[in-house]
């Protein structure tokens, strides 16, 4: 090298103040600031056009509030994640990254409910779909729902298509909530709990009062209500960190980006030159674009001044927390992958077993969205709470030995849904120029989700390489055909 450059692109320190310069050589380079999904995709989307790329992470691995963590001999998910066949961004996410087999799809929805309200104990209804064109595809399902009585159920038809009639553009929508909207339209507190909140809680983590009308809307009508299989539920039969931080990693060295992880970015700033310069400990990166891929506190901790005409809308964006329990057993105790619940704090658990490398036992877990009353509780309070519940709702864990409970807990796991959210979500766009948001809480019309996350992460790539003049890549947007 004649220049004084190292090959791994680090300048030598000429400045006098210990501080080096990366990423100056070699064409357009971005920096991506995040290394959850919507900074993964982002990275992937800009490399995959020819941008050099440099990923910062703060933590010691990759996928952000998906991710895993051993516990023992344990392989661990922080919490249980699921997608829906309508999740396309997510589906490309997973084939771009050589994943899918390993997070397959239900060949059809089938969701299994127990009701443990009855006094006659436990009673097992399924809402499943037909091959039938929609709305027909769930009207056996309905019609046999046993949780629900008939006159609650003709209602709830009703309510479908009026929730289909509603016009997802419309910005009114954002400021109702949705538990009024239900009760307006004939829903009573049972058919609330039984159907709108069984899905709503789980996809929204806010229940039906506490939720836009606007975002609620988006999940029912483009889940249930747009293509017979949009609801069939995924998950991964590994642990969430196969695919989010190895899998991923790989993706990324393969398309040639930089990842450094516990790497905490303190400060970014625009200079006259064009150029960003961002901030880490001990050195400086220069990058004609960042995408700033964190959540929404925390970027607006790192946002210049007049990038955004409302800066303060960030902090205004609440947050809803997410408490996941796990039960290690000595024997089975659930015969099926998974199942949800009525009557009980139980709400949707899992069998993580096989994923966690559990040799003998069975391994549960349940996620428990919309935790605000609980996600402080002691682990002993919840152990009183919860193992009880359990063996209501399975006979075979009455005489089971508990070999572990533990819990996780996500106090800020996704952006809360409230009513009026919409307003302060923000595009991909900012009004410094090279300077772009991804994150899920960002304006993707969808809830706190992965997919919104993935969207995210390809708003603000698009939204990059459109400015460095560069063509998207061919495969970018193949998840809107899927759509």
């Amino acid at each position: 090298m004649t220049d004084g450059t190292r090959p791994d692109g680090l300048h030598p320190d000429t400045s006098g103040d210990g501080v080096q310069e990366r990423g100056t050589r070699g064409g357009r380079h971005a920096v991506v600031i995040g290394g959850g999904l919507a900074g993964i995709t982002a990275a992937l989307a800009l490399a995959d056009a020819g941008v050099r790329v440099t990923l910062l992470e703060g933590r010691p691995r990759l996928g952000g509030l998906a991710f895993s963590f051993q516990r023992g001999e344990l392989t661990v998910d922080n919490g249980q994640h699921v997608y829906l066949r309508c999740c396309t961004a997510y589906r490309w996410f997973l084939d771009r990254i050589e994943g899918t087999a390993l997070a397959p799809l239900q060949d059809r929805l089938d969701v299994p409910v127990l009701d443990v309200t009855k006094p006659e104990g436990r009673r097992l209804g399924r809402l499943r779909r037909d091959a039938l064109p929609v709305p027909l595809h769930l009207g056996r399902s309905l019609a046999t729902y046993p949780h629900l009585s008939l006159a609650e159920r003709a209602k709830v038809g009703r309510a479908a298509l009026a929730l289909k009639g509603l016009d997802l553009a419309d910005p009114a929508l954002d400021a109702q909530d949705f538990g009024s909207w239900l009760t307006a339209h004939g829903q009573s507190a049972r058919a609330v709990e039984a159907l709108w909140d069984l899905v709503g809680v789980a996809t929204l983590n806010a229940v039906a009062g506490d939720a836009s009308l606007g975002l609620a809307a988006m999940v029912f009508k483009t889940g249930l209500l747009s293509d017979p299989g949009a609801a069939d539920i995924g998950w991964a039969r590994v642990p969430l960190g196969e695919l989010h931080d190895r899998l991923a990693r790989k993706a990324l060295d393969s398309a040639g980006v930089r990842t450094e992880v516990r790497t905490r970015v303190t400060s970014i700033s625009y200079d006259e030159n064009g150029t960003w310069s961002v901030q880490v400990p001990g050195e400086t990166l220069r990058a004609d674009a960042v995408v700033l891929a964190v959540p929404q506190r925390e970027a607006h901790g790192l946002l210049p001044d007049g990038a955004l005409d409302a800066p303060e809308h960030l902090l205004e964006i609440g947050t809803a927390p997410i408490l996941n329990v796990h039960v290690v057993y000595d024997r089975t105790v659930l015969a099926r992958p998974f199942f949800t619940a009525l009557g009980t704090p139980v709400q949707w658990v899992f069998d993580r077993t096989e994923a966690s490398g559990l040799r003998e036992g069975q391994y549960l877990a349940l996620s428990q969205s919309a935790a605000q009353d609980e996600i402080e509780e002691p682990v002993a309070v919840l152990r009183e709470r919860y193992l009880p519940e359990l063996e209501r709702l399975l006979p075979g864990a009455r005489g089971a030995e508990v070999r572990d409970f533990f819990v996780t807990r996500e106090r800020t796991a996704t952006f809360a849904p409230t009513p009026g959210v919409g307003r302060l979500r923000p595009g991909a766009r900012t009004k410094a120029p090279g300077l772009y948001l991804a994150g899920a809480w960002t304006a993707t019309g969808w809830p706190a989700t992965m997919e919104s996350a993935v969207r995210s992460g390809v708003s603000a790539a698009d939204a990059a390489l459109n400015a460095l003049g560069r063509p998207r890549p061919r495969h970018l947007f193949d998840f809107e055909e899927a759509a």
